[in-house]
């Protein structure tokens, strides 16, 4: 979802424990280009933490209060990754 500027998405596995690969990838390289209907958008990927985490965390639960059971079956925290904008060579942010 979109939160202001930014792309809001959960870094999941089909909920299972292991990360899934792009978010791996994300990690070791952030900045990228994410394809949107209105066009690519250059991005930098990160983990949402502390209180930002907690307020994006509450916004998945207005699309379906079954996040939380879903997340219960990891053993650990699902990464909310944040998609800032930048400017990227031939993209527009």
């Amino acid at each position: 979802y979109e939160d202001g500027r930014n792309l809001v998405t959960l870094a999941m596995n089909g909920w299972a424990d292991a990360d899934p690969a792009w978010w791996l990838n994300l990690q070791a390289r952030p900045d990228t280009v994410v394809e949107l209907p209105d066009g690519p958008r250059a991005v930098r990927g990160r983990a949402a933490e502390g209180d930002e985490r907690d307020r994006l965390w509450a916004r998945w639960a207005e699309f379906s209060d079954k996040y939380s059971g879903w997340a219960a079956l990891r053993s650990g925290k699902t990464a909310i990754v944040v998609l800032e904008p930048r400017t990227a060579a031939g993209v527009t942010a």
